[in-house]
């Protein structure tokens, strides 16, 4: 549904009005297409203290997209390097390198702050790394003209190549409803890419809810980057899944998520073994718990968490799931802030942050495979543009990007998620919201 009020902004009568009246005054952002695969200026690489991977932080940077430019005026993207801060007094370099060149960001521009993990032995440290959350989060609600900012931790051990797929994806216009997150990274190895413009040729995923809405737009980006897509959804939903499927060259498998013998006739449909397993079918019964019956609950439930946990786990056990596979869930902001009459809903999606954080470790130290989820704000599909005019204008509004987010949105984030270079990616849980006012 257009965002008729964003349209509005972008006029010159718009824009007098809305400044007039205080009103948020969005600006249109820029999503990568084949004509704009990057971000258009250059990137400056500024440091605070004396780091250790200034060199080699350099060295990834130059491959990211955005071309390092220690003199840019007017900067597409800014890479922070925090990591040597380990001190309340060493907060003012974060300060010194910033302030003189915020204000020249170009609009849509981009900001990372890179840092490392708290300490649980320097209490000075954590505080000093702990910090730097506060501040991205604060800087991505006041920097405005549809520019964001992210905290990216590296871990002791760790190294800028692990970072880079990370970089990549925040520096680039894949990420352009994601803002005022923090990404944390593990020492694993982030594996590597042959081809750039398709660096998922080889691998097969596999899509549930994929007939329509952020399913179909995975499918679609995950297809884009050159996967087998075999797209998964409910045989009535039969039609539209046989038609996002011939779009994509996918293939098309009507099955009820949630039947008992799920997994197994996934994983007769790739003999080969499965490389990345897109968790999105989801279903709301929205009512108050006081008016909720036991099958609503149980519903969305059984779809939402539990279909998740078991076909998971049978993927996993069974090896269907290739080593150096990928598994991306998607939760909900309502599950991180919780929601007015959705105690199923958001039960269900705070269980599958649940899942990601404890399986994450296990699933790659045993099978070999990563865990992470995506968690959407207010996305623009059929289901929000059915919501009241009003609450529909706050949900689209409450966020620093004053505006909803599409459904390619969260396609990209899966598709950094799955890509083989990812590795060092694993129990995350991102929030593709525009930095959503629910939730933090």
């Amino acid at each position: 549904m257009a965002d008729r009020y964003l349209h509005l902004t972008g006029t010159a009568p718009g824009r007098f009005l809305t400044r007039r009246l205080g009103l948020p005054q969005p600006a249109p952002l820029r999503r990568w297409t084949l004509r704009t695969p990057s971000l258009d200026g250059p990137l400056l690489h500024l440091t605070a203290g004396a780091s250790a991977i200034r060199d080699e932080l350099a060295k990834v940077l130059a491959t990211t997209g955005p071309t390092a430019d220690a003199q840019a005026a007017r900067p597409a993207g800014i890479v922070l390097d925090a990591t040597a801060v380990t001190s309340a007094r060493g907060l003012a370099e974060v300060h010194a390198a910033l302030h003189p060149v915020v204000r020249s960001l170009a609009p849509g521009g981009r900001i990372v702050v890179l840092g490392t993990p708290p300490s649980s032995e320097d209490h000075h440290q954590a505080a000093a790394q702990q910090a730097l959350e506060g501040f991205v989060r604060s800087l991505g609600k006041e920097i405005g003209r549809g520019a964001t900012a992210q905290l990216l931790r590296i871990p002791d051990g760790g190294t800028p190549a692990a970072a880079e797929s990370t970089l990549r994806f925040l520096l680039s216009p894949r990420s352009a409803y994601v803002s005022g997150q923090v990404i944390e990274l593990t020492t694993a190895a982030p594996g590597s890419v042959t081809d750039r413009d398709a660096p998922l040729t080889g691998r097969t995923a596999l899509v549930t809810g994929a007939a329509r809405g952020i399913g179909a737009s995975v499918a679609s980006v995950l297809a884009r980057d050159g996967a087998h897509v075999i797209a998964l959804d409910v045989p009535r939903a039969q039609d539209d899944l046989v038609r996002t499927a011939d779009r994509l060259g996918a293939t098309a498998l009507p099955l009820d998520i949630t039947a008992p013998d799920a997994a197994a006739r996934i994983a007769a449909a790739v003999p080969d073994g499965l490389d990345v397993l897109v968790h999105n079918a989801g279903i709301t019964r929205d009512r108050r718990l006081a008016n909720m019956p036991a099958d609503r609950w149980a519903q969305v439930i059984e779809v939402n968490l539990d279909s998740v946990l078991r076909t998971t786990d049978e993927l996993l056990t069974s090896g269907a799931l290739n080593r150096g596979g990928r598994i991306v869930a998607t939760a909900s902001i309502a599950g991180i802030a919780g929601n007015d009459g959705q105690t199923n809903y958001a039960a269900s999606k705070a269980g599958v942050i649940g899942l990601v954080r404890s399986l994450g470790p296990r699933a790659a130290a045993v099978h070999g495979v990563t865990v992470n989820a995506v968690a959407p704000g207010f996305i623009e599909t059929k289901m929000t543009a059915a919501v009241p005019f009003l609450i529909r204008e706050a949900g689209r509004r409450m966020n620093s990007l004053s505006q909803g987010g599409l459904p390619v949105d969260v396609a990209e984030a899966v598709a950094w998620f799955a890509g083989p270079d990812s590795g060092a990616v694993n129990g995350q849980v991102l929030r593709v919201c525009g930095q959503s006012l629910l939730g933090a």
